[in-house]
């Protein structure tokens, strides 16, 4: 592609951050969330939210050169942001956008601004850790400085929240040299590590859900997506963050991920097309395979290949885009599966609006062939003509496709995954946008024309934009080599620990 037409491609993705963002900041500047069928906001407390939306969106104003909505964005943090919040604030949510966005902030404008307010939601949200176990809860009230268990299942926390949590209090702590900071998140991390090296069958597989109170994994589903996703994706990320200094994160990744591809990594019967699977507790050696994988697993393509030229399994530097002989078996390995499952997540484009629905099923054998489009090896479950629509039918402005194909982009400049790109954020354009401002989550991806639900995520502006414009930009914007993205598409630094933090099996 010509460097014009990059820099057009660009543009139009600019323009529809400045429709999202305009319309939010009409209607909803400050609410945690944007409603922009009925332009209005929502709060996750009836005191009053933390600007979700505008704390998780500001590092993408900065990349794109956004200079006005930058300001108006950073005064709103300089005189509005208040954590004196009452109410139940997400710990995970709360870490991986609203941290995570003070963090980049800082990260890309060195503006100590964001440090303090950094420092002062981070002194709240520790007491989340304060557990017997080390896990911490999953919820805090942020006024009062208490950590609020799950209202439905007060022992429960998922895996991925409470490993999700790492890259943020790790480089808070480095810039702060605050050790406790870093204490508090990797004690959750050798909590796991120890019981995955105890636990026989599990091959570095966790379940979704753990007990606070006890440290201990409950019987629950293996799976890469929704509550177990991002625990794999931060066990690469923690090994790049401290600059491939810290052995326990590359081993966990490492074992981990060679038990995907022989546990999990499962074909369609007929196109053979390649997925990851969901394990449904049984026996450890034999649980049951469930063919579904959610949109949220389309992450995994992308650290696969990411890991693939930069993890321990590859002991000396690559060249980008990598040459096969370069990388040892295992390294191969990861790399050929990264393609072909981006390959299957794009697959799941293939539907009546060009957007992926939240979860599919797929066709395993000929009991299965009458499910769906006959042309295609997965289908929505549930899904009927004329029938209600299923929940796994809707496209919700999910980034993580749009991520994987900026990590192949990057790392292959192979044009086709430009084209994907550009195919995705046409689609969006073309059935999410409102004339009026914002863009809606579709409910039916299969239904033209289309039923809008009222809510414009905050992850659309802070991570799916962002992807689609850095796929667009040239490799020096953001490299690779010296950032690590967290789960809602924060660059962070890649450093070196500052003497005194302890990191793990260094």
């Amino acid at each position: 592609m010509k460097p014009d037409a990059a820099a057009g491609k660009r543009a139009e993705i600019v323009a529809a951050f400045k429709h999202a963002w305009h319309a939010y900041e009409r209607d909803a500047m400050g609410s945690d969330e944007y409603h922009p069928l009925t332009h209005k906001g929502s709060n996750f407390s009836v005191n009053g939210g933390i600007g979700y939306t505008v704390v998780d969106s500001i590092d993408t104003m900065h990349i794109m050169g956004l200079n006005d909505e930058y300001a108006r964005a950073r005064r709103w943090v300089e005189q509005s942001l208040s954590f004196d919040k009452e109410g139940s604030f997400s710990t995970f949510e709360t870490t991986i956008r609203v941290l995570g966005g003070l963090l980049s902030a800082f990260t890309l404008t060195q503006d100590r601004l964001y440090v303090h307010r950094a420092i002062e939601l981070a002194d709240r949200l520790l007491s989340a850790f304060d557990t017997n176990s080390g896990l911490p809860l999953p919820s805090v009230n942020l006024a009062r400085r208490v950590g609020i268990p799950d209202a439905a299942a007060s022992e429960i926390i998922s895996t991925a929240e409470a490993a999700t949590l790492q890259l943020e209090f790790r480089y808070l702590a480095q810039l702060a040299k605050r050790p406790d900071f870093w204490r508090k998140a990797e004690k959750v991390m050798h909590v796991i590590h120890d019981l995955l090296d105890k636990a026989e069958g599990l091959t570095h597989l966790t379940p979704i859900l753990m007990k606070h109170t006890t440290g201990l994994f409950v019987t629950s589903d293996i799976r890469l997506g929704s509550r177990g996703d991002s625990y794999y994706d931060y066990l690469l990320k923690q090994f790049l963050q401290t600059n491939r200094t810290e052995w326990l994160y590359r081993e966990m990744y490492e074992k981990s991920t060679r038990s995907i591809h022989t546990r999990m990594e499962q074909r369609t019967y007929r196109q053979k097309m390649v997925f990851i699977a969901e394990l449904h507790p049984g026996s450890l050696l034999y649980p049951k395979v469930i063919p579904k994988q959610d949109h949220l697993v389309c992450f995994f393509p992308g650290t696969l290949m990411l890991g693939a030229v930069t993890s321990g399994i590859t002991r000396n530097r690559v060249t980008i885009p990598p040459k096969v002989e370069q990388m040892p078996i295992n390294a191969q390995r990861d790399w050929y599966l990264g393609l072909e499952l981006l390959e299957t997540c794009m697959e799941t484009h293939n539907t009546e609006t060009g957007l992926a629905p939240e979860i599919v099923m797929f066709k395993m054998d000929e009991a299965d062939a009458g499910k769906g489009s006959p042309e295609r090896d997965w289908y929505i479950k549930n899904s009927k003509k004329g029938g209600p629509t299923p929940y796994d039918a809707r496209y919700m402005l999910r980034p993580q496709t749009a991520e994987s194909l900026f990590i192949a982009w990057r790392l292959t400049h192979d044009s086709r995954y430009r084209k994907y790109a550009w195919d995705i954020f046409t689609a969006i354009q073309k059935y999410c946008r409102l004339k009026n401002g914002g863009y809606a989550t579709v409910r039916d991806v299969d239904t033209v024309p289309v039923s809008l639900e009222d809510k414009q995520e905050t992850f659309f502006m802070s991570a799916t934009l962002k992807y689609l414009y850095l796929t667009f930009s040239d490799d020096d914007v953001l490299p690779l080599k010296d950032y690590v993205f967290n789960a809602e598409a924060h660059p962070l630094p890649v450093f070196k620990p500052n003497a005194g933090l302890r990191h793990a099996y260094a």
